[in-house]
């Protein structure tokens, strides 16, 4: 069974991927070890008291691993595995596509759509510096079809960014044609560059893994610094980049994510910043939406309350049996604490 459908005092014995391990210290001075275990459709807590070295040999960040216990759902603490054993993944026992998630679309179908959009861009010097950003044999592109786009929130998996890149690239060429006054290369250039501190922010981008953290880096500095200074001495390196046409561009990617409590550094100030901000926050609000649908339980129409959302998500299409009687907390108003909790994952 997969996670989402468990329910309370269920026993399982089947295989879950480890996305985190971390060795704890218990109020007596003792150790224990947290994991977070998952599968396509969301993660639980799993507790771990005894026998903590053997434990930490087989729960390795991104190892699959046979889990047997009870699956219970802690009034304070929410979803947990209550363990009785934990042994390495057989091979053969399992299917991958059971225990990782990844876009709608082939990474192939992507990778020609963006291509086709890039060459529709005429400005030249964007295009030289696109071209060295999305060029096949370039350092970032490996990277950049690799990279999640965040780490949980939303398209939190490989090839993550290149597909929400892609949609928010491709709704900017669409409302470019709509409204007066917006200058659709450079727009389309900020959608496929304003994410691109990914690359540096997360770990394990571009080395074939499926679990991803944040770097030293991303932690330190965050994705908006770092994407900037990387296009920024990107388009240094091209000898006559008129210094307004950079501006621009760099503007997009410093003020992407809208607000300063939010992380930018900057407010959007242009009609393409704009355009590209809204369509990156609906891209994300969407993507929420998508997550929440996978981790639904069967028979649920309303998600817990989700803090990208600020709120539960509703799915009128899914046949609802008792969960309209029992909606979970989707539909609840919070109280102030739950209510002040941030609406996007700045990372």
């Amino acid at each position: 069974m997969l996670l989402n459908e468990l329910t309370d005092g269920a026993e399982i014995d089947q295989v879950l991927l480890v996305r985190e391990a971390e060795r704890r210290q218990r109020r007596d001075g003792g150790d224990y070890l947290r994991l977070q275990l998952g599968d396509r459709t969301g993660t639980v807590a799993c507790m771990v008291w005894e026998e903590l070295a053997e434990i930490e040999e087989l729960a390795r960040t991104g190892a699959p691993v046979r889990v047997t216990g009870r699956y219970v759902v802690h009034p304070r603490f929410g979803p947990q595995i209550n363990l009785r054993s934990l042994q390495a993944a057989e091979p053969g026992s399992f299917e991958q596509a059971d225990l990782r998630d990844g876009p709608a679309r082939a990474v192939e179908q992507m990778e020609a759509e963006i291509r086709e959009l890039l060459a529709t861009i005429q400005e030249p010097y964007l295009r030289i510096l696109l071209e060295r950003v999305f060029g096949e044999e370039g350092e970032l592109w490996a990277g950049y079809r690799t990279a999640p786009a965040a780490k949980y929130f939303h398209q939190a998996y490989a090839h993550g960014l290149l597909e929400h890149c892609l949609e928010v690239a491709q709704a900017v060429s669409a409302v470019s044609a709509t409204f007066a006054g917006i200058d659709r290369d450079v727009a389309i250039a900020g959608a496929l560059l304003h994410d691109v501190g990914k690359l540096e922010a997360y770990t394990g981008v571009g080395g074939g893994e499926e679990i991803f953290d944040l770097t030293d880096a991303g932690r330190l500095h965050g994705e908006i610094a770092l994407g900037y200074y990387r296009i920024r001495r990107m388009i240094e390196d091209i000898d006559g980049f008129p210094a307004e046409l950079a501006q621009a561009v760099g503007h997009i990617i410093l003020s992407h994510h809208g607000a300063l409590d939010h992380g930018s550094p900057v407010v959007p100030c242009t009609r393409e910043a704009t355009l590209v901000h809204m369509i990156d926050n609906l891209g994300g609000r969407l993507g929420s939406f998508d997550r929440l649908e996978r981790e639904l339980a069967p028979g649920r129409r309303w998600s817990p309350f989700d803090r990208a959302l600020g709120a539960g998500a509703f799915f009128a299409g899914r046949c609802s049996g008792a969960a309209d009687a029992v909606a979970g907390e989707g539909g609840r108003q919070l109280g102030s604490d739950e209510a002040r909790a941030p609406a996007r994952e700045a990372a």
